[in-house]
């Protein structure tokens, strides 16, 4: 999808997805959907957030509010494609802001991304929004790629 600039698929997964995942009511019992961020440099190169893509589709599928430019990848890092896990990790720390934080305080968030191979992004997206007082995370991906190094605890966050 993202590397062919195929990005009605993202759609397309989007909605297969919803209608597999619907009747488990606590996926999507959120307050607002964040698609996890590109930098400005891969926006151009690529055209579009594939996350963005999946986020906007299941916004419009759940009926609930999607949230953009507000979780801000602030530098552009080396593609977590080409990295090792320990690099991954290194690569992500930092690279992720809060825009006007006031929006998400309280809020329980759906956070969007295409692809959990080792968990970096998510983690480090995770940890940016609890520390603008997002009350609760949930992550959905289209695909799980590669080994997981583990599911997201808040343990894990703090480390």
């Amino acid at each position: 999808m993202k590397f062919r600039k195929f990005k009605i698929l993202g759609k397309v997964l989007a909605r297969i997805a919803y209608e597999n995942l619907k009747d488990f009511d606590s996926l999507f019992d959120c307050d607002l959907i964040i698609p996890v961020p590109i930098s400005k440099k891969r926006m151009a190169m690529r055209g579009f957030n594939q996350s963005e893509v999946i986020a906007e589709e299941l916004s419009r599928l759940t009926k609930r509010s999607i949230l953009k430019n507000v979780l801000i990848k602030k530098i552009d890092t080396i593609p977590q494609s080409l990295l090792s896990l320990r690099e991954r990790i290194e690569n992500v720390r930092g690279s992720f802001e809060i825009k006007n934080g006031e929006l998400l305080k309280g809020k329980r968030i759906l956070l969007v991304d295409d692809i959990y191979t080792t968990g970096s992004t998510i983690s480090e997206c995770c940890k940016v929004l609890l520390k603008a007082g997002v009350v609760e995370v949930k992550v959905f991906t289209i695909a799980q790629g590669g080994k997981s190094i583990f599911p997201l605890s808040l343990e894990k966050l703090d480390s």
